[in-house]
């Protein structure tokens, strides 16, 4: 139970960070155009958020955007490996 609620509360505010980040980049809805936009990507993509030194500058944005679902497998993995110990 607490896993799944974990992972369903970490995908909302991924997603929701995400359209944060697309809205800003791209000024949908009338938005304007805000470099600080995928902020909120940030945490939620950390650790590998550190890694994106490595990575090009056209291509930063896009991995700070896809760095979150890197986490969200990684608890995937974890929640279906914990539920196996206790069958």
């Amino acid at each position: 139970m607490v896993c799944r609620t974990t992972i369903i509360v970490f995908a909302i505010l991924y997603l929701l960070a995400l359209i944060a980040f697309l809205t800003g980049t791209f000024g949908w809805l009338g938005q304007e155009r805000d470099p600080l936009s995928g902020v909120f990507l940030l945490p939620l993509g950390l650790p590998w958020i550190l890694v994106a030194d490595s990575i090009s500058e056209s291509a930063k944005p896009w991995f700070a955007a896809l760095a979150p679902v890197l986490n969200l497998l990684a608890l995937v993995l974890i929640c279906r490996w914990a539920h196996g110990l206790r069958r």
